[in-house]
């Protein structure tokens, strides 16, 4: 259509942009690759009749002051001789409505992986996680690959924004009844900032950082708990993977299991100010890569070769090897796998003092499991 605005794949990490009239080339501010626009190749049309010909002038003329305004940064570039002009976008101006996979069955799982690529905090990992985990669910679990949403860079339409995955925590939720089993899967970076609301005992929320978190902000895990924790009906059960630096209480659940030399007890994480934290009678079940004070790694330590994280990779080979087994045991088995590894480190943090340092020490994170209600984690068994 006439009226359509134009795109062009970034030659650099694969995102859609939108073109600018005039534009000949583009910059991405995503990965900083500079893209020459293909030029449009006009054919001739029949002529329409007047009124059809007056509105398309009207709609392309519309589209081109939106395009115009839609171009958040501009720089030149030199082109043998001549200087032309640049336009540069954070991410894809595309408007259109999103596609939500159908679902079938009472399986249905959101994976997130984010790698910030070209950016000093890059994370090799976390695509590698995604790819891994779907792997799992699909062919050891029983999920069907159409219940399934990924999110990451390498994805066309569903890139990890903070838009984006807000609108799938959504989706995730939307329609869950008794007997259904949701997965929320993320890999990427964690970080905490200073509590407003009185709701932390140690002052500091959790997050998760979109691909554009710089300037769109960091995911809370207030907003976490209230879109998928909340409205968790009775009979249903959501298991959260976060792999992720600070992650140990980040869908905010009332109980954090703790374990020492007699066995494990409950620690109690209802919020100072009251404010209730748990389901609508459903079960919400939190494996995170680490305590909320300690940094996850994206190590090729597990792997032998491949970049993953650490969290993930010991989680997906524990369901592997042992089918059937309990919280506890799975719990002790990441913990082991983890302990036991010795390599070369790559932070899950922001822009911190720890991101890619190398240390050649053993890791030093801690998965964690967190509950909406307590129970005895050495007889549930682990069902997803």
């Amino acid at each position: 259509m006439a009226d359509r605005r134009r795109t062009e794949k970034c030659n650099g990490c694969g995102i859609q942009l939108a073109v600018p009239p005039a534009a000949r080339s583009i910059r991405c501010i995503v990965c900083q690759t500079v893209t020459p626009v293909r030029p449009i190749n006009y054919t001739y049309v029949q002529p329409d009749d007047p009124v059809r010909q007056a509105t398309r002038w009207v709609k392309g003329m519309l589209n081109n002051v939106s395009n115009t305004i839609d171009s958040v940064l501009t720089s030149t570039i030199t082109n043998s001789g001549s200087t032309v002009p640049t336009y540069s976008y954070y991410l894809p101006v595309l408007h259109q409505p999103l596609k939500f996979p159908p679902v079938h069955g009472k399986k249905k799982a959101l994976l997130v992986g984010v790698c910030y690529r070209s950016r000093r905090y890059e994370l090799r990992g976390s695509i590698n996680d995604v790819n891994c985990m779907k792997f799992l669910l699909v062919e050891k679990l029983g999920f069907s690959k159409d219940s399934i949403l990924v999110l990451t860079e390498d994805e066309k339409e569903w890139i990890p924004t903070k838009r984006n995955i807000r609108r799938a925590l959504q989706w995730l939720i939307e329609g869950c009844k008794s007997g259904d089993s949701l997965v929320f899967h993320y890999s990427g970076h964690g970080s905490q900032q200073r509590n407003l609301n009185g709701d932390e005992v140690d002052g500091y929320d959790e997050t998760l950082c979109p691909l554009d978190y710089e300037t769109e902000g960091m995911i809370l895990d207030d907003e976490i708990n209230t879109t998928i924790v909340r409205p968790l009906p009775t009979g249903a059960t959501l298991h959260a993977i976060i792999d992720s630096c600070h992650s140990g209480t980040i869908l905010d659940l009332p109980f954090l299991c703790k374990m020492n030399q007699s066995g494990y007890y409950w620690e109690d994480h209802s919020p100072p100010s009251g404010a209730y934290k748990g389901t609508s009678g459903g079960l919400a079940l939190s494996f995170s890569a680490c305590d909320d004070h300690q940094t996850s790694a994206d190590t090729s330590a597990l792997s032998g070769s491949t970049m993953t994280g650490a969290m993930t990779y010991s989680f997906i080979q524990a369901m592997q090897s042992a089918p059937g087994l309990t919280y506890g045991v799975l719990l002790n088995a990441m913990r082991t796998a983890i302990r036991e590894a010795k390599t070369g480190i790559r932070f899950n943090g922001p822009i911190t003092s720890c991101l890619r340092k190398v240390f050649h020490i053993g890791l030093s994170q801690e998965p964690q499991l967190s509950s909406s209600e307590m129970f005895d984690i050495y007889r549930k068994q682990v069902v997803l």
